[in-house]
Protein backbone atom coordinates (compact mmCIF):
# COMPACT_ATOMS: atom_id res chain seq x y z
CA UNK A 1 0.00 0.00 0.00
CA UNK A 2 1.32 3.46 -1.16
CA UNK A 3 1.15 5.75 2.41
CA UNK A 4 -0.61 8.94 1.14
CA UNK A 5 1.37 12.13 1.06
CA UNK A 6 -0.12 14.73 2.97
CA UNK A 7 -1.18 18.64 2.96
CA UNK A 8 -1.09 21.36 5.42
CA UNK A 9 -4.63 21.93 6.90
CA UNK A 10 -6.06 25.13 6.58
CA UNK A 11 -4.83 26.06 10.19
CA UNK A 12 -1.42 25.13 9.57
CA UNK A 13 -0.57 26.97 6.49
CA UNK A 14 3.32 27.44 6.67
CA UNK A 15 4.76 31.07 6.20
CA UNK A 16 6.89 31.72 3.32
CA UNK A 17 9.99 30.10 4.52
CA UNK A 18 12.57 33.34 5.70
CA UNK A 19 15.54 32.28 3.47
CA UNK A 20 12.95 31.21 0.42
CA UNK A 21 14.43 34.55 -1.76
CA UNK A 22 18.04 33.22 -1.15
CA UNK A 23 17.70 29.93 -2.50
CA UNK A 24 15.54 30.03 -5.07
CA UNK A 25 18.47 29.90 -7.21
CA UNK A 26 20.26 26.66 -5.90
CA UNK A 27 17.25 24.58 -5.84
CA UNK A 28 15.99 22.71 -8.54
CA UNK A 29 12.14 21.55 -9.03
CA UNK A 30 13.14 19.02 -11.36
CA UNK A 31 13.37 15.33 -9.62
CA UNK A 32 16.00 13.96 -6.62
CA UNK A 33 19.67 14.48 -7.31
CA UNK A 34 22.04 11.26 -8.07
CA UNK A 35 24.14 11.44 -5.35
CA UNK A 36 26.35 8.09 -3.02
CA UNK A 37 24.29 7.74 0.06
CA UNK A 38 26.95 5.57 2.28
CA UNK A 39 25.26 5.00 5.23
CA UNK A 40 22.10 3.22 7.13
CA UNK A 41 19.33 5.04 8.47
CA UNK A 42 15.98 3.50 10.31
CA UNK A 43 13.18 5.04 11.76
CA UNK A 44 9.84 3.40 13.52
CA UNK A 45 7.21 4.46 14.48
CA UNK A 46 6.05 2.53 18.26
CA UNK A 47 3.02 2.67 20.30
CA UNK A 48 4.71 5.50 22.46
CA UNK A 49 6.67 7.25 20.39
CA UNK A 50 9.34 6.97 17.88
CA UNK A 51 12.34 5.10 17.68
CA UNK A 52 15.40 6.33 14.82
CA UNK A 53 18.83 4.60 14.45
CA UNK A 54 21.57 4.89 12.30
CA UNK A 55 25.50 3.55 11.20
CA UNK A 56 28.25 5.96 12.91
CA UNK A 57 30.80 5.51 9.93
CA UNK A 58 31.11 8.61 7.43
CA UNK A 59 33.09 7.27 4.50
CA UNK A 60 34.02 9.11 1.07
CA UNK A 61 32.19 6.78 -1.63
CA UNK A 62 32.10 3.82 0.29
CA UNK A 63 35.59 2.79 0.02
CA UNK A 64 37.77 5.12 2.54
CA UNK A 65 36.50 5.48 5.88
CA UNK A 66 37.25 9.12 7.16
CA UNK A 67 35.14 9.25 10.58
CA UNK A 68 33.96 6.35 12.90
CA UNK A 69 31.79 8.57 15.18
CA UNK A 70 29.82 9.91 12.89
CA UNK A 71 26.26 11.37 14.16
CA UNK A 72 23.53 11.26 11.71
CA UNK A 73 20.34 12.00 13.67
CA UNK A 74 19.66 15.33 15.13
CA UNK A 75 16.65 16.83 16.94
CA UNK A 76 15.27 19.52 14.77
CA UNK A 77 12.04 19.60 17.19
CA UNK A 78 11.46 19.65 20.84
CA UNK A 79 9.81 16.11 20.09
CA UNK A 80 10.98 15.66 16.80
CA UNK A 81 14.68 14.32 14.83
CA UNK A 82 16.12 13.77 11.28
CA UNK A 83 17.72 11.01 10.33
CA UNK A 84 20.13 11.84 7.07
CA UNK A 85 21.81 10.13 4.48
CA UNK A 86 23.96 11.95 1.48
CA UNK A 87 26.45 14.50 1.09
CA UNK A 88 27.35 16.17 4.92
CA UNK A 89 27.48 19.90 4.31
CA UNK A 90 24.15 20.20 2.74
CA UNK A 91 22.90 17.82 5.35
CA UNK A 92 23.82 20.11 7.93
CA UNK A 93 22.21 23.13 6.07
CA UNK A 94 19.26 21.29 6.68
CA UNK A 95 19.13 20.62 10.24
CA UNK A 96 19.55 24.59 11.45
CA UNK A 97 17.53 25.66 8.48
CA UNK A 98 14.70 23.61 9.80
CA UNK A 99 15.66 24.30 13.66
CA UNK A 100 15.23 28.14 12.83
CA UNK A 101 12.16 27.20 11.03
CA UNK A 102 10.40 25.53 14.28
CA UNK A 103 11.85 28.08 16.23
CA UNK A 104 10.42 30.84 14.35
CA UNK A 105 7.05 29.23 13.91
CA UNK A 106 6.70 28.89 17.82
CA UNK A 107 7.75 32.22 18.59
CA UNK A 108 5.05 33.72 16.23
CA UNK A 109 1.77 31.12 17.00
CA UNK A 110 3.12 30.55 21.20
CA UNK A 111 2.97 26.76 20.14
CA UNK A 112 4.90 24.27 18.61
CA UNK A 113 4.70 23.17 14.92
CA UNK A 114 2.88 19.70 14.70
CA UNK A 115 3.95 16.80 12.73
CA UNK A 116 2.25 17.06 9.55
CA UNK A 117 3.66 20.99 9.20
CA UNK A 118 7.24 20.32 10.37
CA UNK A 119 6.87 16.96 7.71
CA UNK A 120 5.97 19.99 4.81
CA UNK A 121 8.84 22.54 6.37
CA UNK A 122 11.42 19.74 5.49
CA UNK A 123 10.07 18.29 2.11
CA UNK A 124 10.28 22.27 1.13
CA UNK A 125 13.86 23.05 2.97
CA UNK A 126 15.25 19.38 1.30
CA UNK A 127 14.10 20.37 -2.36
CA UNK A 128 16.88 19.73 -4.81
CA UNK A 129 19.97 18.78 -2.13
CA UNK A 130 21.79 15.75 -2.40
CA UNK A 131 20.16 14.38 0.96
CA UNK A 132 17.95 11.76 1.55
CA UNK A 133 16.57 12.29 5.63
CA UNK A 134 13.68 10.33 6.95
CA UNK A 135 11.90 12.29 9.96
CA UNK A 136 10.37 11.18 12.58
CA UNK A 137 8.74 12.85 15.47
CA UNK A 138 5.70 12.90 18.02
CA UNK A 139 3.03 15.29 18.68
CA UNK A 140 -0.64 15.04 19.94
CA UNK A 141 -1.41 12.48 16.92
CA UNK A 142 1.03 10.10 18.17
CA UNK A 143 4.72 9.12 16.67
CA UNK A 144 4.90 9.66 13.14
CA UNK A 145 7.79 8.79 10.52
CA UNK A 146 8.44 10.66 7.05
CA UNK A 147 10.00 9.68 4.32
CA UNK A 148 11.64 13.20 2.00
CA UNK A 149 13.97 13.31 -0.77
CA UNK A 150 15.15 15.87 -2.65
CA UNK A 151 12.43 16.12 -5.15
CA UNK A 152 10.41 17.84 -2.37
CA UNK A 153 7.99 14.88 -1.82
CA UNK A 154 6.57 13.85 1.82
CA UNK A 155 5.58 10.52 2.39
CA UNK A 156 4.57 8.98 5.60
CA UNK A 157 4.65 5.58 6.86
CA UNK A 158 5.07 3.40 9.50
CA UNK A 159 8.81 2.60 9.11
CA UNK A 160 11.32 3.52 7.01
CA UNK A 161 15.09 2.63 6.11
CA UNK A 162 17.37 4.80 3.81
CA UNK A 163 20.77 4.69 2.75
CA UNK A 164 23.16 2.24 0.75
CA UNK A 165 22.64 0.00 2.96
CA UNK A 166 18.62 -0.17 3.26
CA UNK A 167 17.76 -2.78 1.12
CA UNK A 168 19.19 -5.10 3.85
CA UNK A 169 17.63 -2.77 6.85
CA UNK A 170 14.36 -3.45 4.79
CA UNK A 171 14.28 -7.28 5.31
CA UNK A 172 14.90 -7.13 8.91
CA UNK A 173 11.64 -4.29 9.35
CA UNK A 174 9.82 -6.24 7.21
CA UNK A 175 10.38 -9.65 9.41
CA UNK A 176 10.06 -7.92 12.75
CA UNK A 177 8.17 -4.74 12.55
CA UNK A 178 5.26 -4.68 15.27
CA UNK A 179 2.93 -1.99 15.06
CA UNK A 180 1.81 -2.01 18.53
CA UNK A 181 5.02 -2.23 19.59
CA UNK A 182 6.81 -0.74 22.89
CA UNK A 183 9.66 1.24 22.58
CA UNK A 184 11.94 -0.98 23.67
CA UNK A 185 11.14 -3.46 21.63
CA UNK A 186 10.72 -0.55 18.38
CA UNK A 187 14.52 -0.21 19.47
CA UNK A 188 15.60 -3.79 19.06
CA UNK A 189 14.23 -4.02 15.89
CA UNK A 190 15.70 -0.45 15.19
CA UNK A 191 19.40 -1.46 15.92
CA UNK A 192 19.20 -5.33 14.61
CA UNK A 193 18.38 -4.00 11.01
CA UNK A 194 21.39 -1.10 11.40
CA UNK A 195 23.76 -3.83 12.40
CA UNK A 196 22.61 -6.27 9.95
CA UNK A 197 23.15 -3.86 7.46
CA UNK A 198 26.54 -2.94 8.58
CA UNK A 199 27.70 -6.83 8.19
CA UNK A 200 26.95 -6.41 4.33
CA UNK A 201 26.91 -2.64 3.21
CA UNK A 202 30.42 -1.52 3.29
CA UNK A 203 29.59 2.15 4.03
CA UNK A 204 27.76 1.22 7.26
CA UNK A 205 29.33 0.33 10.56
CA UNK A 206 30.91 1.16 13.42
CA UNK A 207 28.30 1.37 15.38
CA UNK A 208 24.64 2.56 16.01
CA UNK A 209 23.37 5.99 17.28
CA UNK A 210 20.05 5.43 18.91
CA UNK A 211 17.38 8.60 19.20
CA UNK A 212 14.15 8.21 21.36
CA UNK A 213 11.75 9.98 20.49
CA UNK A 214 8.36 10.48 23.10
CA UNK A 215 6.20 13.64 23.95
CA UNK A 216 8.46 14.39 26.43
CA UNK A 217 11.55 15.05 24.17
CA UNK A 218 14.50 13.74 21.79
CA UNK A 219 17.30 11.58 23.51
CA UNK A 220 20.27 10.51 21.43
CA UNK A 221 22.74 8.33 22.62
CA UNK A 222 25.61 5.96 20.37
CA UNK A 223 26.44 2.88 20.83
CA UNK A 224 29.92 1.38 19.98
CA UNK A 225 30.61 -2.44 18.20
CA UNK A 226 31.28 -3.50 21.42
CA UNK A 227 27.73 -2.27 22.38
CA UNK A 228 29.21 -0.02 24.94
CA UNK A 229 27.37 3.63 25.48
CA UNK A 230 29.13 6.52 24.18
CA UNK A 231 27.48 8.99 26.12
CA UNK A 232 23.62 10.76 25.52
CA UNK A 233 22.70 13.98 23.84
CA UNK A 234 19.43 14.49 24.76
CA UNK A 235 19.58 18.12 23.30
CA UNK A 236 20.74 16.52 19.82
CA UNK A 237 23.99 16.96 18.23
CA UNK A 238 24.74 18.57 14.73
CA UNK A 239 25.45 16.00 11.44
CA UNK A 240 28.97 14.94 11.72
Amino acid sequence: MTPPEFEPRDGERLHELSHDNLSKANRSDHGAPTFDTGTTIVAIAAADGVVMAADQRASVGGKFTTNKNAEKISRVHPTAALAISGSVGPAQNLVRSLRAETSLYESRRDERMSMRALSQTAGHLVRGLPVAPILGGVDDEGGRVYELDGGGSVMATEYAAGGSGMQVAYGVLERRFDPGAELDRATDTAVAAVEAASERDTASGNGVTVATVTDEGVEIEGYDETGDAGGADTAGGEVA
